[in-house]
């Protein structure tokens, strides 16, 4: 499927994949960044675990009276997070320009990405308690940060965001690619994991519809994969064309040669690879 120059891709890097990403991975990007402009948003699980050692405790995550999962976040865990993310822009940055593509990094908290009220209710001890977590729900996002989305340019945003009393806030990072793609008229949104589809009764799926993703995240994702089925829906629900799961080079996935492709069409089950 062709689409217009001036159409971003949409690339979410997950914190946990970031180091097993090949020189030839990021030839890829290039290629297709050479065609399209990139808006990539990363993760930062691993480097903030490999800062300090405190992040990979339990007590580092909390759960909300729904049973949704987050990231304590303080002001200090705010700026561990600007500090790993810097890093790792340093690096990603380099790694795009050295092949020709221009990258700028930007904070989604400067202007980009609105969050609302956080839950204050946590579970701490078996009971549910009062906390203030600098963490918000993504309630927008102004496309207007994005200046240059031309190929041949990339952007890479930090998924911070600020809410309406002006505090930096958390928010989820397949949520706020998804949000972007949708504000910036993105056909494609690609969620880069650490694993190569969605499995469904252990069982690999390459296409399967927004109905029944929907459906599957509600009674059996778990973790980190139910997140990336909520961003896949939101991402189409907001125009978006087609989402792509999965750990393989962006052309590829956008081919659908590889990887779990999520797209608005209605009915129709879950195709397997035995069966694709």
């Amino acid at each position: 499927m062709s689409a217009s120059p001036a159409i971003p891709t949409v690339v979410k890097l997950g914190g946990s994949c970031l180091d097993d990403l090949d020189g030839t991975w990021w030839d890829d990007l290039a290629r297709h960044g050479r065609e399209r402009p990139l808006v990539l948003v990363h993760g930062w699980s691993k480097p903030l675990k490999r800062l300090d050692a405190r992040y990979s405790e339990p007590s580092a995550i909390l759960r909300d009276r729904y049973g949704n999962q987050s990231r304590w976040t303080t002001p200090e865990v705010i700026d561990d997070i600007k500090t790993v993310s810097a890093v790792l822009a340093e690096d990603v940055l380099a790694r795009l320009e050295s092949r020709g593509i221009t990258a700028e990094r930007l904070l989604g908290s400067d202007g980009l990405v609105g969050a609302g009220e956080g839950e204050r209710w946590w579970w701490r001890e078996k009971q549910l308690v009062e906390l203030e977590n600098l963490v918000g729900p993504i309630t927008g996002v102004d496309p207007a940060p994005l200046k240059n989305l031309q190929p041949g340019h990339a952007y890479l945003v930090t998924p911070l965001a600020r809410n309406a009393a002006g505090q930096e806030v958390n928010t989820d990072a397949d949520r706020a690619a998804a949000a972007i793609a949708g504000a910036t008229g993105a056909s494609d949104l690609v969620l880069v994991t650490d694993v190569g589809h969605l499995l469904i009764d252990d069982q690999p799926v390459r296409r399967i519809s927004a109905e029944d993703a929907a459906a599957f995240r509600d009674k059996g994702a778990k973790g980190g994969m139910r997140k990336k089925l909520r961003a896949a829906g939101e991402a189409l629900e907001h125009g978006v064309e087609r989402v792509v799961i999965g750990s393989a080079a962006v052309s590829d996935l956008l081919a659908g040669s590889t990887g779990t492709l999520i797209t608005k069409a209605p009915g129709g089950a879950a195709t397997s690879g035995a069966d694709a």
